[in-house]
């Protein structure tokens, strides 16, 4: 009985990743081709799977500087008109899994046991507060990306502060998001950072990305990591992404 229900486990799981990769590549998004995608993963049905934990959400580890900073944003995701009637806002929040899409196949040689095991670099800690709390908004009309961020004690570089390595990983995630959600799926190909002062750790910093230009396949990106009040710049940042085809990702 048990090795009948192991198969039917395991024949529900090829079904959801066959049935997401043909709908991919045969019905592309034109407007929001990541938002698309990553809906796609979060709607698929599964008789078996728990609904993905969403890490862009307030837990018992954030402070109160990240909670207003997260009711400040999200209150303008959605709107009241004069006639009472809600709408959405020229904000909108971005949710966060620890697995971007989790029956890919990953490439020729990654073992089934890796894939199983894989999760995204920022969300593969359990203890919340540890390491990276984050909360992703993003404006359409001014193509702009605004993360709050609130540093755990496990990101330490220099005493008390943050590793240069971790505040790189929030920009390029940061711009990365954005890019992706403006362009479809993305490569980084040039992150040319500044830093201009330590970030000490346990603070709440803002990551904030905008589009530069476009030019065929590249996609320009600026970036920079401030204080939560903007009188202090921790880093300024350029990018430089590449267009891919999505099949780049899944084979």
């Amino acid at each position: 009985m048990a090795k009948s229900v192991g198969r039917l486990f395991k024949v529900f799981q090829r079904l959801r990743s066959l049935t997401l990769i043909k709908t991919l590549l045969s019905h592309p998004s034109t407007s929001s081709p990541v938002g698309t995608f990553v809906r796609t993963i979060a709607e698929l049905p599964s008789p078996f799977m728990l609904k993905p934990r969403d890490f862009s959400l307030p837990n018992s580890s954030w402070g109160p500087e990240m909670m207003r900073l997260y009711e400040h944003y999200n209150s303008q995701c959605e709107v009241e008109t004069e006639d009472g009637e809600k709408r959405e806002g020229p904000w909108r929040r971005l949710p966060s899994y620890n697995r971007l899409l989790k029956y890919a196949t990953g490439g020729l040689y990654l073992s089934k046991m890796i894939q199983s095991k894989a999760r995204l670099f920022t969300r593969n800690i359990r203890e919340p507060g540890a390491a990276f709390e984050y909360v992703l908004f993003a404006n359409s009309e001014q193509k702009r990306c605004v993360a709050i961020f609130q540093v755990g004690h496990l990101l330490e570089g220099p005493p008390g502060h943050v590793h240069g390595g971790a505040i790189a990983t929030m920009i390029d995630t940061v711009t990365g998001t954005q890019a992706a959600l403006l362009c479809g799926p993305v490569v980084t190909a040039n992150l040319n950072i500044n830093y201009r002062s330590p970030i000490p750790l346990g603070s709440t910093v803002l990551v904030e990305s905008s589009l530069d230009k476009t030019e065929g396949r590249k996609i320009f990106m600026s970036c920079k990591v401030t204080s939560t009040d903007g009188s202090k710049v921790h880093t300024e940042t350029s990018v430089l992404f590449l267009s891919i085809s999505i099949s780049h990702l899944l084979f």
